[in-house]
């Protein structure tokens, strides 16, 4: 697998929204599974590039996930909202929902990653955490992921 090195990531103040985009060469099965699986997600989600300690997914609507990392941050103990495989994923995370499209544009596949907040307040305290840049950097560990990972 081959994935472009692009990402855009847009903070949208009107609708309390961060908004990240990728375009991967890769297909929608394989970007949907680094998202969904232990296995992968383990691999790539944690924003400094070391693999996660605890990944465990149920993955269906109202399943729960939990991501734990080295102790550099609270675990991330989430749920599923909508789960279309290979499409699209909603959960609610941090406050927030998020979302992630994964669709297949010629012969890439295009993954926005949206993270809707419920207020400009809770919107302006994630970029004061660093949401936006940690999943930018997640993103680029994604990218890394998926040049490597077994097809």
């Amino acid at each position: 697998m081959q994935t472009s090195n692009e990402t855009r990531s847009k903070l949208d103040r009107a609708t309390f929204t961060i908004t990240f985009e990728r375009s991967l060469a890769a297909s929608r099965e394989e970007v949907f599974d680094a998202w969904t699986k232990p296995e992968h997600i383990s691999q790539w989600w944690d924003p400094t590039g070391a693999p996660l300690v605890e990944c465990a997914i149920d993955l269906r609507p109202g399943g729960a996930f939990r991501f734990v990392n080295d102790g550099h941050s609270p675990p991330f103990d989430e749920v599923y909202r909508v789960v279309e495989r290979p499409a699209k994923l909603v959960f609610e995370a941090l406050g927030s929902v998020g979302t992630v499209l994964v669709e297949t544009r010629g012969a890439k596949t295009h993954v926005t990653v949206t993270i809707r907040c419920a207020s400009a307040e809770h919107l302006e305290q994630l970029v004061k955490v660093g949401v936006d840049a940690g999943t930018n950097q997640t993103l680029d560990n994604l990218v890394a992921y998926l040049k490597t990972a077994p097809s």
